[in-house]
Formats: C-alpha cells, structure tokens, sequence
C-alpha cells in the first residue's frame, strides 16, 4: 500500500487520469504543429483527425469495460 491506495486503484489512476492528460498534451501538440507549419483548415483537421481515432478507441475501450462489468 502507498498512501494508502492499493495496486489497482493506483494503476486505475495512472491509466485514467494519466493517459487522459497525456492526450490533452497530445492535443496542445498537435495545435501548436498545425499553428507553426500554417496547416491551414484543412491540415489542422487532418491532424486533430487522426488524433481523435485514438482518443475514441481509448474512450471506446473504458465504455466496454464499464456495461461490461455493469
């Protein structure tokens, strides 16, 4: 126990909150890359595109555990 947390709370934490502010990061990135290399509308969404397949695969994931266990 650290803190006072167990293995799987801290690895639940880590996984959620941890990966979910590691892709808000992601997406300051990939504001900044399509803010300095003048992407356009239409390169920025391209970017933020590809981006967002992985967002909602890890999103899909968490929703098929949650009604799995439910």
């Amino acid at each position: 126990m650290m803190f006072g947390f167990n293995e799987e709370q801290i690895a639940w934490f880590g996984l959620t909150i941890g990966v979910g502010a590691f892709m808000l990061y992601m997406v300051f990135i990939i504001a900044q890359l399509a803010w300095e290399s003048k992407a356009g509308k239409f390169g920025t969404f391209v970017l933020f595109l590809a981006l967002a397949f992985g967002m909602v695969g890890f999103i899909a994931k968490m929703v098929i555990q949650w009604v799995l266990e439910h």
